[in-house]
């Protein structure tokens, strides 16, 4: 089967033969007697019994993105960060060490940097390109290695294959977040990635109309977590955004091919403005991991980010001059959202470490959406001016 079959194909409801799966909006499931109860409590019946702990729609799509990833089993959560403390908070315990890329989000450098110590966790920042730059930073207490690739917002990359096999010769488990890419476009776990995550709210849902998150692995790791974590959290995605997601889903592949083919024009153009310092973009020749992409990317995607000349006051005035774009976080969207690191997604983080992983006061992030190319450049190219 290829790829694109993969995401649209659809399961006939067994309910009454409908083509698209209905919404189940139950809170809970009925017996039909006390043995089955009691049979599904125990784990020996598959069926449903609360929808905190299991739903027709929430399963339907965890299947659907395991198979994406090339997982044996996945978990759907209320958000992306949900999917992504739970799924630390589900491998680590008091003692434990972590080694994290500098370059994150900034909620998920908060938690690394402040939440886990209340629970005995300890973290280190390291800029890795390789396993051979990240062994170093590896003690005798490290359980988990942590980063994006590419990284938000910078979109530095890090070689994945050379992490993993560093991390499995020391019994390592090692976690990517790939929201920037998708999985049509980047695949973790065939390089050897222990545990993939994602905010669905981004490409996988691709419409701004939800809020979900995912993790995907083996079922050595899913299952105790879904019995440990999302069982006792209750950070469980509702029916209706799990319906939502998994429509959304099924246009990924052509969304993506037109964001990204947009993307690669725009950031040619912006290398060359006379207001633009430094372009980051994967799909550039003067991208200077170039060698990591063609290892382990389909493509660049469609994520931009510039450093403007003017810095702060000039990133300023330019996300309040758009008349196309939206001026929004998040990414991954149909339409093309703008923001301003500095002082929204990563203003969390002190200037002093933001600059350290390249994210200047300048820098803007552009998530490049399906519109018309032309309409795009020429909103921006106002803006610029």
């Amino acid at each position: 089967m290829n790829y694109s079959s993969k995401l649209v194909k659809v399961n006939k409801d067994p309910g009454h033969g409908s083509h698209i799966s209905p919404v189940y909006m139950t809170s809970t499931f009925v017996f039909d007697n006390a043995e089955v109860g009691a049979q599904r409590f125990a784990g020996e019946d598959p069926g449903f019994m609360y929808s905190r702990l299991g739903n027709p729609n929430v399963r339907e799509l965890e299947e659907k993105v395991a198979a994406l990833e090339f997982g044996e089993g996945c978990l759907a959560f209320s958000s992306g960060m949900a999917a992504i403390t739970g799924c630390l908070l589900g491998v680590l315990q008091a003692g434990d060490h972590v080694v994290a890329h500098t370059a994150l989000y900034g909620a998920t450098h908060a938690f690394l940097s402040k939440t886990v110590k209340k629970f005995g966790i300890d973290v280190t920042f390291v800029p890795f390109k390789t396993g051979e730059e990240l062994e170093p930073h590896i003690t005798d207490r490290t359980k988990v290695v942590y980063f994006e690739t590419p990284s938000n917002p910078t979109l530095s990359l890090v070689d994945m294959k050379s992490v993993a096999a560093i991390a499995k010769q020391k019994g390592i488990l090692t976690i990517v977040d790939n929201t920037f890419l998708s999985p049509y476009l980047q695949n973790p776990i065939s390089y050897g990635i222990d545990i993939v995550v994602h905010s669905a709210t981004k490409y996988l849902s691709g419409h701004g109309y939800l809020i979900g998150g995912l993790v995907i692995s083996s079922k050595e790791i899913i299952d105790p977590m879904r019995k440990e974590v999302q069982k006792t959290m209750g950070a469980n995605l509702a029916p209706m955004d799990a319906w939502l997601l998994f429509q959304g889903i099924r246009t990924l592949h052509i969304r993506m091919d037109r964001s990204q083919e947009n993307a690669q024009i725009l950031a040619e153009r912006l290398e060359k403005h006379k207001a633009i310092e430094k372009v980051y973009f994967p799909g550039l020749a003067s991208f200077e991991d170039k060698n990591i992409l063609e290892k382990q990317m389909k493509g660049p995607g469609a994520m931009i980010s510039f450093v403007l000349k003017g810095g702060y006051e000039t990133g300023v005035k330019v996300m309040n001059s758009v008349k196309l774009s939206t001026l929004a976080v998040s990414l991954g969207d149909v339409g093309t959202l703008i923001q301003h690191p500095a002082s929204m997604t990563h203003a969390i983080i002190p200037k002093e470490e933001r600059e350290k992983a390249g994210l200047y006061d300048g820098l803007v992030r552009f998530s490049v959406g399906i519109e018309d190319v032309e309409d795009i450049w020429k909103d921006l190219e106002m803006a610029l001016e």
